[in-house]
């Protein structure tokens, strides 16, 4: 399979764009990787990306966005944070990808049983992490169910995955509210924001 050029870049559509995740997703499901010469796609992006999506993922070892997607190099813009939460940096490196580099889609990408997400259930305190895990509780306090404080916590898995999906919207939510630049090209069909959520045990990707 070839990296991407700025031709196939430039035939590329949101729905397009997010046709190719989900085949990839399919293939990484069923060890069917696509035939990749990535020594040759060093060399066909030295000079220049024409990635087609931005994906926004949490830190953990196990989810990374070009081996779940089965992509190369030169295809997507990989923006990596614990929780998967968006900031001002992040909003400006997604308004690079898309107004800039011409990516399609925004994918906000979390997953199953996430360290991040529990240590926010946990309402964890270790130094700098406090300050992350302040910026996942608004997720935690917008499930409202359990309402036993005694399953409200990492202990609940099914509860952390609630509040994973939870922070997925509102980071999406986030992403307009605060990126008039996405927000626009959103509307105008340049792109498309959409959420999704990995599953470590399956490997399958389920978008919203």
């Amino acid at each position: 399979m070839k990296t991407h050029t700025k031709e196939t870049q430039a035939t590329m559509t949101p729905n397009k764009a997010l046709d190719f995740l989900k085949e990839g997703n399919h293939r990484f499901q069923n060890n069917l990787k696509a035939n990749r010469n990535l020594l040759e796609q060093v060399n066909d992006t030295s000079e220049g990306q024409f990635p087609f999506a931005t994906i926004l993922s949490c830190i953990d070892s196990r989810v990374s966005a070009e081996l779940v997607f089965d992509q190369g190099l030169g295809d997507i813009f990989s923006i990596r944070i614990a929780g998967n939460f968006s900031n001002q940096d992040i909003l400006g490196s997604m308004e690079f990808g898309c107004k800039l580099a011409g990516t399609k889609l925004v994918v906000v990408l979390g997953h199953t049983s996430c360290g991040a997400i529990k240590g926010a259930c946990d309402h964890a305190r270790l130094g700098n992490l406090t300050a992350l895990i302040n910026k996942i509780e608004p997720a935690v306090d917008a499930v409202t169910e359990p309402k036993d404080e005694s399953q409200r916590n990492s202990q609940n898995l099914e509860f952390v995955d609630k509040v994973a999906e939870k922070n997925v919207l509102l980071t999406i939510n986030n992403i307009r509210q605060y990126s008039p630049v996405l927000a626009e090209m959103e509307d105008n069909g340049e792109i498309k924001i959409v959420g999704a959520m990995y599953d470590i045990s399956t490997g399958e990707v389920v978008f919203y």
